[in-house]
C-alpha cells in the first residue's frame, strides 16, 4: 500500500515530523466529547426544529451551513459515509427555512447551552481560558495547510465567539474537521467507499452495527453488498464479519496516516502543549460523558430500513 508521504510532496508536512503523532491523537481525542455531543444533545435538536428544520435535516444543515446553502453533493463527497439518499431528503430544502446564518447560530447557543449544563461555572473557569487558547492557537496554525480540507477550510472561516467555552468547542470543531478532511484523504487513497469504510468499522467491532447504518442511513441490502465486497477483497471474514489480518493491516494504516495528517495543525504546540491540552480538558470531557450529553440513545435515526432496496 503506498504511504501518505509517497503522495505529500509538499515540504510542510515535514516541518511537524518531530512530533509523535500519538501525542496529538491523545489531545484530540481527550477533547473531543466537548464537540462531539453537538451530535446528541436536546440543545441541538430543540433549536434546529425552532428554525423549522425536523431532523435528521438538522445534522445535515448544522455541519454543512460553514459551506453554505449547498445541496446534497459535497455533502455526500465531504461526509463521506452516508447514503446519498438520505442526504438528498434533507438538501437544499433544509435552506427554503433558515439560512445557513441562522443555523450556525443555532450550533453555537445549542453548544454553549449543553456545556453549561454538563460543566456549571467551570465554563468560566481559569482552566477553560487556557484550553481555549490553546486549542485556538492550533486551530489558527491549520490555516495553513488548508488544501484537500474542504470542511476543515469553511469552518476555519468562521468568526470566534467571544465566551471561553464557546471559543474551546468552535476551536475543537475546527480541529476535528481537520482531522476528518485528512481520514477521508487515507480512506480514498485505500480504495474504499464511504459505506465499506463504514462496514470496516463495524467489523473493528468498536461500535455496533445497528447504530452505523441507523445514523448514516444505509438498509439492510447495501449494506449486505458492502460486506460482500470486502469479504471478496480479504478484508473481513467469518459469519459475524469481523476484521481479518489484512482488514487489520488496512485498518492500522489508515489509523496512522489520519494521525501523521492531523499532526500539523498541533506543531504550534509541542508535546508539552499537547499534553497540557489533554490535561486541562480531560475533567471536561468526563463531566460531559458523565452528564449523559454523549448519550448515542439521542442520535438522529434515519430509518435506513425504510429506505427502498434497489429491487423496489
Amino acid at each position: 500500500m503506498a504511504d501518505i508521504a509517497d503522495v505529500s510532496a509538499d515540504p510542510r508536512w515535514q516541518k511537524p515530523a518531530a512530533l509523535d503523532p500519538a501525542v496529538v491523537r491523545r489531545a484530540w481525542r481527550v477533547t473531543e466529547p466537548l464537540h462531539g455531543m453537538i451530535y446528541f444533545v436536546p440543545e441541538a435538536h430543540e433549536r434546529y426544529a425552532a428554525l423549522g428544520i425536523a431532523e435528521p435535516a438538522g445534522y445535515f444543515a448544522s455541519r454543512a451551513a460553514a459551506l453554505g446553502p449547498v445541496g446534497p453533493g459535497p455533502v455526500v463527497a465531504s461526509f463521506f459515509n452516508f447514503n446519498p439518499d438520505l442526504v438528498a431528503r434533507v438538501l437544499p430544502a433544509a435552506w427554503e427555512r433558515a439560512t445557513p446564518a441562522a443555523v450556525l447560530a443555532a450550533r453555537l447557543e445549542a453548544a454553549g447551552a449543553a456545556l453549561t449544563r454538563a460543566l456549571g461555572d467551570a465554563v468560566h473557569g481559569p482552566e477553560m481560558v487556557e484550553a481555549a487558547e490553546l486549542a485556538r492557537r492550533a486551530a489558527e496554525s491549520a490555516t495553513a495547510y488548508p488544501e484537500g480540507r474542504p470542511l476543515f477550510a469553511a469552518h476555519a472561516a468562521l468568526p470566534w465567539p467571544q465566551q471561553p467555552h464557546l471559543i474551546l468547542w468552535q476551536a475543537q470543531t475546527v480541529l476535528r474537521e481537520f482531522r476528518g478532511d485528512g481520514h477521508v484523504a487515507a480512506l480514498v487513497l485505500a480504495g474504499l467507499t464511504g459505506l465499506e469504510a463504514l462496514v470496516l468499522h463495524a467489523a473493528s467491532g468498536e461500535v455496533p452495527v445497528r447504530f452505523l447504518r441507523r445514523t448514516r442511513g444505509w438498509n439492510g441490502e447495501q449494506w449486505a453488498d458492502a460486506v460482500e465486497r470486502l469479504r471478496g477483497r480479504g478484508l473481513i471474514e467469518g459469519d459475524e464479519p469481523a476484521l481479518s489480518d489484512s482488514g487489520r493491516a488496512q485498518r492500522a494504516w489508515i489509523e496512522a496516516a489520519t494521525d501523521r495528517l492531523a499532526t500539523p495543525a498541533y506543531a504550534v504546540l509541542g508535546a508539552d502543549g499537547c499534553a497540557r491540552l489533554a490535561q486541562l480538558t480531560r475533567p471536561m470531557s468526563r463531566a460531559v460523558v458523565e452528564a449523559g450529553l454523549l448519550n448515542v440513545d439521542n442520535a438522529v435515526p434515519s430509518r435506513a430500513d425504510r429506505m427502498p432496496s434497489r429491487s423496489t
